[in-house]
């Protein structure tokens, strides 16, 4: 491997491993560390330390990537949401420190803007479509509440040392040599995290020019954009890629997401497919089994059903005045795991899944400690193909990622080589 990333979920590692394919690396995605590694140029491991206490994140990150460096890796990117969900606490700004202490770096940049995805950086202030950050659903989440859109303040928050900034004139204006003076200026004045404006494509492949030999970056997917073209430059990839394994058969599709987009796209979906929604109370009373409803999905199969927890946030209040929101959620996240792992296990070969939370769920329910990553089915949604008894193909699609159609698309596309 040349280049090692670590991602702080799981349709975040999919989203980063697409965005490093289609720069023409040949890259695999891990769910976990430790295993055999196959033969790649770029490895992104999914963790899940987006929402776990600071010393967790920091020490999993870590861990992982040790692994990476010994693996061989040049330069190792820390890949966190475009939206940048964190707490005054961490856990970016812990782990990007830890980072560039085990890499002795002074400096790395942060950059989490995706233009594709509408998440653009404009003086420091994080934009989603027209609207600041704090102006989005963001604002309410309820493990990251974003209600400052000012990264640099956000980020300042969490962070030991200085927070720099490099703004979108010295971007445009000077390219890349601009660039590593802006961030050389800021690494003098003691400033070691550097929050990097981009509103535009041509802005984060100027950025990704200007950290060439830098060994870690830090940002969103589109921060990984320019950074092939370094080592083509160098001569370090190959010509070609290998392809991707189809996997032919039944399809399921899976959606735990309760993001207004993962809403509309099931809505959607399910005008044309059998669609079965949980009801949590019901889940969490054991009134619904993974038997049962396999034998639901079976007698639906030619269709390909969707099965979704997915529903507006004030639908689940109930069961979690009840039971605590932990524990309906985690409820539901093993649910989905244990089903999958099922239906895999019976002839399946095709698992669509919306949500991060049940994205990783369902991966480690499946037991799949590598994916190759092949084409993109919409921006930061690639087709992935594990193997657990043959082949299996999957999409993995963060809650506010994908067009209404995203599902119709993904099962079209999903298992194809």
């Amino acid at each position: 491997m040349l280049l090692g990333a670590i991602a702080d979920d799981f349709t975040g590692a999919s989203d980063l491993a697409n965005t490093l394919a289609k720069g023409g690396m040949a890259t695999m995605q891990f769910s976990g560390i430790g295993q055999e590694i196959p033969a790649c140029e770029a490895g992104v491991v999914a963790l899940k330390t987006r929402s776990v206490p600071v010393a967790d994140a920091v020490a999993q990150s870590v861990e992982a990537v040790k692994w990476l460096l010994d693996a061989g890796c040049e330069q190792i990117i820390f890949k966190y949401c475009s939206t940048f969900d964190s707490t005054p606490e961490g856990n970016i700004g812990p782990v990007a420190e830890a980072l560039l202490d085990l890499l002795g770096e002074e400096t790395a940049v942060v950059c989490p803007a995706f233009p594709g995805a509408g998440r653009r950086l404009f003086m420091g202030h994080l934009f989603v479509g027209d609207r600041l950050l704090s102006e989005t659903g963001m604002r309410h989440h309820p493990l990251t509440p974003m209600t400052d859109p000012d990264i640099r303040r956000w980020l300042a928050l969490q962070a030991k040392y200085p927070v720099g900034s490099v703004n979108l004139d010295t971007i445009r204006n000077g390219g890349a040599e601009a660039i590593r003076a802006a961030l050389a200026s800021e690494r003098n004045e003691g400033r070691r995290l550097i929050v990097t404006d981009a509103v535009a494509d041509a802005d984060l492949m100027a950025i990704g020019q200007a950290v060439a030999g830098q060994r870690l970056v830090t940002g969103g997917s589109g921060i990984a954009q320019g950074l092939p073209a370094n080592f083509r430059a160098q001569g370090k990839l190959s010509a070609s890629t290998a392809k991707i394994p189809s996997a032919a058969g039944p399809a399921i599709v899976l959606c735990g997401s309760c993001s207004t987009a993962s809403q509309n796209q099931v809505a959607v979906y399910a005008k044309n497919h059998p669609a079965f929604a949980l009801d949590p109370l019901a889940l969490m009373r054991g009134e619904i089994t993974v038997g049962a409803m396999a034998r639901w999905i079976d007698e639906h199969k030619d269709q390909t059903p969707i099965i979704y927890s997915t529903a507006a946030p004030e639908a689940v209040s109930d069961a979690q005045a009840r039971f605590g929101r932990e524990t309906v959620s985690g409820r539901i996240e093993n649910f989905f795991a244990r089903l999958a792992r099922h239906l895999v296990d019976t002839g399946t070969r095709r698992v669509i899944v919306g949500g991060g939370e049940t994205s990783g769920a369902v991966v480690e329910g499946l037991q799949l400690p590598s994916l190759q990553v092949g084409h993109e089915i919409d921006p930061g949604v690639p087709v992935l193909v594990g193997w657990r008894n043959g082949p299996v193909g999957l999409a993995l699609k963060s809650g506010n990622f994908g067009a209404p159609d995203f599902f119709e698309k993904a099962v079209a596309e999903v298992g194809q080589p």
